[in-house]
């Protein structure tokens, strides 16, 4: 057993008695320690967007504008960042999906570190001011925790959400995640109990806080929103299997959990769940 093992190990230990038991449902298991060496792949990831963003704005350049594809109506997109990020995160996607002509919002969440319920609270808020704005309902595009929250928002609003697309979100299992996650919430709710505001707490993820935002995130969708989930089994985060909820259409990538936030691959992935119900819209 190498020193790296025996630490992740023992920082398991520490952090397992944070997380609820029923976070983790039997039949999922956290990534092996060593999993997180796969997450140095979103170095190659970020090179695939470079190589394509230069790739098209060439092309764009050399296109005459009127040959250039038109917008294709307004409906909107939020993107939602997922645990410890903000829509920082994803602006790289925001930006691919715009230049196909979708209009993209940003969740208005700097740093998703706080109380799920909030969180959730906040989202549908957002999502009710952008569908008052544009006058339709909303598309979510969820990265990780992201993707659940954007999961529990659409099963009670399904008034404001048209559908979603999850990736790399552990709806069945968000305990299935690896230790370095643990050891993050361990220090968030170290923080929560000194006095630091605005951070999870140990409701948060041990007690009835925790306990709503997962059943929230499993609860069933309306028939009129669209469901697309997008995992990864190179995923070194997350347990792969927890990403695939029974209700959604599952599309596998090959990608790294960060990554799928600037893959190309995993971005056309999305565009490809985004089309169809706009191209239906327009006929």
């Amino acid at each position: 057993m190498t020193s790296f093992t025996r630490s992740a190990d023992r920082a398991a230990a520490r952090t397992a008695s944070v997380l609820a038991d029923f976070l983790r449902p039997d039949g999922f298991e956290p990534p092996a320690a060593v999993a997180v060496l796969r997450e140095s792949s979103v170095v190659g990831e970020v090179g695939r967007y470079a190589w394509r963003a230069v790739h098209e704005a060439h092309v764009r350049r050399h296109t005459p504008y009127a040959a250039r594809a038109p917008r294709r109506g307004d409906e909107p997109v939020l993107l939602v960042p997922g645990f410890l990020a903000g829509d920082g995160s994803l602006a790289l996607m925001a930006r691919a999906l715009r230049v196909q002509g979708l209009r993209t919002y940003r969740s208005h969440i700097h740093a998703n570190i706080g109380c799920t319920l909030t969180a959730a609270d906040a989202l549908e808020e957002r999502l009710e001011h952008i569908a008052d704005r544009r006058g339709s309902r909303v598309r979510i595009v969820g990265h990780s925790l992201g993707g659940m929250l954007a999961r529990g928002v659409a099963a009670r609003r399904p008034d404001l959400v048209a559908g979603i697309v999850t990736m790399g979100s552990p709806m069945l299992a968000p305990g299935a995640h690896h230790v370095s996650l643990a050891a993050s919430l361990d220090a968030l709710v170290r923080l929560s109990r000194a006095g630091v505001p605005g951070l999870m707490s140990v409701d948060c993820v041990a007690g009835e806080c925790a306990r709503q935002s997962f059943e929230e995130a499993r609860a069933p969708l309306s028939d009129d929103v669209d469901f697309t989930a997008i995992y990864s089994r190179r995923d070194g985060i997350v347990d792969w299997r927890a990403c695939i909820d029974p209700a959604a259409l599952p599309v596998e990538v090959r990608a790294s959990h960060v990554g799928m936030a600037v893959d190309p691959r995993v971005i056309d992935e999305v565009l490809g769940a985004l089309r169809p119900a706009r191209l239906d819209a327009a006929g």
